[in-house]
């Protein structure tokens, strides 16, 4: 399904990729439709591991979270020669107009993939870290809109261009840095720096 398509990719063809009778399928799946939302369940789950690395990492300030989820991304599709994109957003465009099953499945995906972005858009915001005052929920919303997009010219143009032109813009516009706060954050490391040595003079561990 993630190479051919919803459509394309019949019982047939899934029993035999997976060396097993087609009997075994339908004692365990109603139809193709019910199969493709475990898929896609168990797709996200993957993809919920990739955003959980990614936004909780405390090494990384909120809006550098963002870009580290993107950048892991962009390495995945790499991997794969920028051919094969995204599977949500592959069903979304193939299957979701004919299957309200895989529709409302998707729709529950797109709801759950955007609440720790959200989250982690509305703390950057919270610490200054992010210029816009946009609503996060509607940031993220946008946030995704817009990279899933950016994934469908990747697959036609089979070069990560659109992937950067992506994020090189998206984070010098709604998600901009506020030059107050990169000039805070020197002041901070300044001050470390200078704890530091303090601590060093004065013979402090």
């Amino acid at each position: 399904m993630f190479r051919t398509g919803y459509h394309r990719a019949s019982v047939r063809d899934i029993c035999a990729a997976a060396g097993a009778p087609q009997g075994s399928f339908t004692n365990h799946f109603r139809s193709k439709e019910a199969f493709a939302a475990e898929v896609l369940e168990r797709y996200f789950n993957y993809l919920k591991g990739l955003i959980s690395e990614a936004l909780n990492d405390d090494t990384l300030t909120q809006r550098e979270r963002l870009k580290r989820y993107l950048d892991i991304i962009t390495g995945k599709l790499e991997r794969d020669r920028w051919k094969i994109g995204c599977l949500i957003g592959d069903f979304s465009l193939g299957a979701s107009s004919q299957s309200k099953l895989l529709r409302d499945r998707l729709d529950a995906i797109f709801q759950g993939w955007r609440a720790p972005l959200a989250s982690c858009i509305a703390a950057a915001q919270s610490a200054g870290e992010i210029d816009s005052q946009c609503n996060a929920t509607d940031l993220a919303e946008f946030l995704l809109a817009s990279w899933e997009g950016a994934i469908l010219r990747m697959k036609v143009e089979r070069r990560p261009a659109a992937l950067e032109r992506f994020k090189t813009i998206v984070f010098e516009t709604v998600l901009k840095q506020p030059r107050t706060f990169e000039v805070t954050k020197r002041q901070r490391r300044a001050r470390k720096r200078s704890t530091s040595k303090s601590n060093e003079i004065g013979g402090k561990p």
